[in-house]
C-alpha cells in the first residue's frame, strides 16, 4: 500500500514537472535540499504522515507557503510532556507501553513479537514494557535505565511520554527526564507487599514524588496499576487503603491534593480504564474518568512565547551538522534564527528544527526539539549547555545564593560551610560546595532569623551560597522557574532541594 503511494506520487510529480516547462533553478534547490532532509530520517514516520490524498504532497514542493497548513495543524494541538514515576517494579514501562498500543502507535504484530521473545526468557508478563524498554540491558534484568520516550495523542493533546527508570541506583536519569515533564504519572502497584516497600522509607516511592516535586511537575495523576492482580481482583478496600496512606505523604511533598492530584485505578498488562473507563462488571465502585480523559483534562500553566528564548540542552549529535535536543522552557525559535549557546557564548545560526520526526519552521515554549546548528561544533557543547537569545542570554555563573530545604542527611552529617554535593539544576549535573550559611529561615514565620548560623540539622530551611567548579547557566526561581530549582544528592541520596535566589 505505502509502495504503491509512493510510486503515485512521484509519478504526479514528474508529470507535472513535465506540465510546467522550465524549471526554476531555486525549486530543485528546494527540492534537493527536502530530499536531503528527508535522507536521515527514518523513511517510516514519512510514509505515516503523508497525506492519502498524494496531489497536495507533489505540489507542496514548489510552492512553500502549503506547508504552513501543516504546520499549523503540528501546533493546535497542546503538547505536554508526561513522566513516569514510582518504585521499581510498579508497572510503569507496562502501562507506557499499553498507552503507545491503545492510542495505535504500536501495531498488533510488534507485539506478538514482544509476547514471543518476553515467553523466551520465561517473563510473560513484561512484553508490554518492551515497548519502553529498547535495549537488551533492559530486557534481561526487566529494569528500565535509561529515559525511554515515546509519542502519542488524544482528541486534544500531544504527548511525549518519558519513561524513567524506578531503581534507586538510576535516580539520576530520572532526575533528567522528570525536569523536562509537565505532568508526572505516579504509579503505584497494589499487589500485596509492592505498595508497601515502594512507600516505605528508602522506597522510591518517596523519593520521586519529592523529586517530581522540586523539579517542577506541578500536577500528579497517581495510578494504582495492578488492579487485576489476583491478590488484590479490583478490591476498593485495597483502592482506598494506598489513597489514603499516600495523601498525607503528598500533601507533607507540596502538593495541593485536591487541585492538583488526581487518583485513579488501573491495569497496565490488559489496559482497563486506560482509553475507555472500567467495565461496571469488573468494578462496580469506580465512576471516575479513565486515564486519557484524565491526561486530556490537565491543565497547565501558561508558558511565555514571546519571552526570551531558552533551551537547556539534554543531548546533542552529529548528522549533517550539529544537533541538540532538549525542551523550549521559554520563547520560540524560527528557522534562521541566531542564537547563544551559553555559557561559552558561541554564536550559532539555526539551520533546522524538528518536533519528533516532523520538520518545521518554528517551535514555541513546551516542545521538545531537535534543532541542527552551525557555527559550532559538536564536542564544543556539553549537556546542561543552554540554547538562549543573543538579546537577553541566560547568565552563566560559578556561584550563587539559593534558599534550600533540608530533606535527608546522610548519617550523622551536618549541614555546613564546605559541605560537597552533586547538583541538578534542569540538565546540569555539576559537583558544587556549600560557602557560607546566610541564614535560617523561620519556619513558623518564613522570615529570617536574626541568630548567625554556623551549621543546620535535617527539615532546616536554609540560605546559603552554593558555589560550583566550571561555569553553569541558571536563573532567578522568580524570573523562571524552570531554570531555578534544583537538588542536591550525596551518595545517592537526595539530600536537599532547593530554589536560586540571586545570582
Amino acid at each position: 500500500m505505502d509502495i504503491e503511494e509512493d510510486i503515485r506520487s512521484l509519478q504526479l510529480e514528474s508529470a507535472e514537472e513535465e506540465t510546467n516547462g522550465p524549471v526554476n533553478p531555486e525549486d530543485v534547490k528546494l527540492d534537493e535540499v527536502d530530499k536531503s532532509e528527508h535522507m536521515d530520517e527514518d523513511p517510516k514516520p514519512e510514509v505515516e504522515t503523508q497525506p492519502i490524498h498524494v496531489e497536495p504532497k507533489a505540489k507542496e514542493k514548489e510552492t512553500p507557503p502549503a506547508q504552513d497548513d501543516d504546520e499549523a495543524e503540528i501546533t493546535k494541538k497542546r503538547h505536554l510532556n508526561v513522566v513516569f514515576i514510582g518504585h521499581v517494579d510498579a508497572g510503569k514501562s507496562t502501562t507506557g507501553g499499553q498507552i503507545l498500543f491503545l492510542s495505535g502507535q504500536v501495531d498488533e504484530r510488534t507485539i506478538q513479537k514482544y509476547e514471543k521473545e518476553a515467553k523466551d526468557k520465561s517473563r510473560e508478563s513484561w512484553y508490554m514494557a518492551y515497548i519502553m524498554d529498547t535495549n537488551e540491558e533492559e530486557r534481561v534484568k526487566g529494569k528500565t535505565v535509561e529515559v525511554g520516550r515515546a509519542h502519542f495523542e488524544t482528541e486534544t493533546t500531544r504527548f511525549t511520554i518519558l519513561d524513567a527508570p524506578g531503581h534507586k541506583s538510576y535516580v539520576p536519569n530520572m532526575i533528567s527526564g522528570a525536569s523536562q515533564a509537565d505532568i508526572g504519572v505516579l504509579v503505584i502497584s497494589a499487589r500485596k507487599g509492592e505498595f508497601e516497600t515502594g512507600y516505605e522509607r528508602g522506597g522510591q516511592t518517596r523519593e520521586h514524588v519529592q523529586l517530581a516535586k522540586t523539579l517542577g511537575v506541578a500536577k500528579l495523576l497517581v495510578v494504582v496499576n495492578k488492579m487485576d492482580e489476583p491478590t488484590v481482583k479490583w478490591s476498593k478496600e485495597r483502592y482506598d487503603e494506598i489513597e489514603s496512606k499516600m495523601t498525607p505523604f503528598l500533601r507533607q511533598s507540596g502538593y495541593n491534593v485536591k487541585k492538583d492530584v488526581i487518583f485513579l485505578p488501573i491495569s497496565g498488562l490488559v489496559g482497563a480504564n486506560m482509553k475507555t473507563r472500567v467495565d461496571k462488571n469488573i468494578c462496580p465502585w469506580w465512576n471516575g474518568p479513565c486515564l486519557f480523559e484524565a491526561l486530556d483534562a490537565v491543565e497547565v500553566p501558561e508558558r511565555d512565547p514571546k519571552g526570551p528564548f531558552r533551551m537547556p540542552i539534554i543531548d546533542k549529535f552529529k548528522d549533517m551538522g550539529t544537533v541538540v535536543m532538549g525542551k523550549v522552557e521559554s520563547g520560540t525559535v524560527c528557522e534562521g534564527d541566531s542564537l547563544l549557546v551559553m555559557p561559552n557564548k558561541a554564536h550559532v545560526k539555526v539551520v533546522a528544527i524538528f518536533i519528533d520526526e516532523d520538520k518545521v519552521r518554528r517551535a514555541g515554549p513546551g516542545e521538545n526539539l531537535r534543532i541542527r546548528l552551525s557555527g559550532v561544533e559538536e564536542e564544543d557543547i556539553s549537556s546542561g549547555f543552554v540554547l538562549s537569545s543573543v538579546a537577553n542570554s541566560i547568565p552563566a555563573v560559578t556561584e550563587f545564593v539559593a534558599q534550600l530545604a533540608i530533606l535527608e542527611l546522610l548519617d550523622n552529617a551536618i549541614f555546613t560551610a564546605g559541605y560537597k554535593a552533586v547538583l541538578h539544576i534542569h540538565s546540569v549535573v555539576e559537583e558544587c560546595e556549600i560557602i557560607e550559611l546566610l541564614h535560617q529561615i523561620d519556619p513558623k514565620t518564613r522570615k529570617p532569623m536574626k541568630k548567625k548560623v554556623l551549621f543546620v540539622k535535617n527539615g532546616a530551611n536554609v540560605v546559603c551560597r552554593i558555589q560550583v567548579n566550571s561555569m553553569i547557566c541558571v536563573e532567578k526561581f522568580s524570573d523562571f522557574p524552570q531554570l531555578g530549582r534544583f537538588t542536591l544528592r550525596s551518595e545517592g541520596k537526595t539530600v536537599a532541594v532547593g530554589k536560586v535566589t540571586a545570582l
